[in-house]
């Protein structure tokens, strides 16, 4: 098993062959590229503790199994709300991808006796409920396959339909690191497309060019859940959605935009 998923080489990233996806064997899965944008935007300097409210990534290219940087900049600095840009820079310095991450001041506030909020209790069965799913489409190291353990609870790999899955890294995602909250669900947040597939895999692609995540509160734990479902159109359109929990409960949900199309 590799070290990581990523390890550094001066201003560089070196990525494993782990990373790679499911569409292209020259290209990375989204959950990787996504966090390690993460891990870039919330390492950005903050006027006091702020709570990662959103993340955006825009997969603008397949990013490619080569040497990577990372850059980073304050879009718009605040002391209550803060917007952060990391991009992802592949060979010579063309742009991958983008995120980015809308930062919110953690403040504890007044609290009333009744609140109106929805239900974050958790309605599913947890990951000790199911065993690890087995492995598909494996004929090469792959991050679905071998960086990443699946644990579903509803529905099944290589089904079509809505599909609840518990998942969890099961490498660092930097040598010598442990991931952190955020990095952890971005690192899984981009399966939603692929466990919730409306359309076969065999003879379609649906490729999704972003992936937003909102967090009302970061995941506690290894194990994140994805209770996903995907909503496809004739015109060659669909979106992924996911309502994301960890064994608490509800955490946020995620969302991506999808390029379906005949294989």
């Amino acid at each position: 098993m590799a070290e990581a998923l990523f390890r550094p080489d001066g201003d560089r990233w070196l990525p494993d062959p782990l990373t790679r996806g499911p569409w292209s064997p020259d290209a990375m899965h989204g959950g990787p590229v996504a966090a390690l944008l993460a891990r870039a935007a919330e390492r950005v300097e903050a006027p006091s503790p702020m709570h990662p409210a959103r993340l955006t990534i825009d997969l603008m290219r397949p990013v490619p199994l080569v040497p990577l940087r990372v850059r980073t900049t304050v879009l718009r600095p605040g002391k209550k709300v803060q917007w952060v840009e990391a991009r992802l820079l592949a060979g010579d310095d063309v742009e991958v991808a983008r995120a980015t991450l809308l930062r919110i001041r953690i403040q504890d506030i007044a609290w009333p006796a009744t609140t109106g909020g929805g239900d974050t209790a958790r309605i599913i069965p947890g990951p000790e409920a199911a065993a690890p799913v087995r492995p598909l489409f494996t004929a090469d190291p792959a991050y679905h396959s071998a960086a990443t353990e699946h644990r579903v609870v509803r529905g099944a790999w290589g089904e079509l339909g809505p599909t609840t899955d518990w998942i969890r890294l099961r490498i660092p995602l930097v040598a010598g690191e442990t991931p952190s909250p955020l990095q952890r669900v971005a690192a899984v947040a981009d399966f939603g497309n692929g466990i919730s597939a409306a359309l076969p895999y065999e003879s379609y692609r649906f490729i999704n060019p972003d992936l937003t995540l909102t967090l009302h509160r970061p995941p506690a734990g290894e194990w994140v859940c994805l209770d996903a479902a995907t909503f496809p159109e004739r015109h060659g359109v669909g979106v992924a959605e996911s309502v994301l929990y960890d064994e608490r409960g509800r955490i946020g949900h995620a969302t991506q935009t999808l390029l379906l199309e005949a294989r």
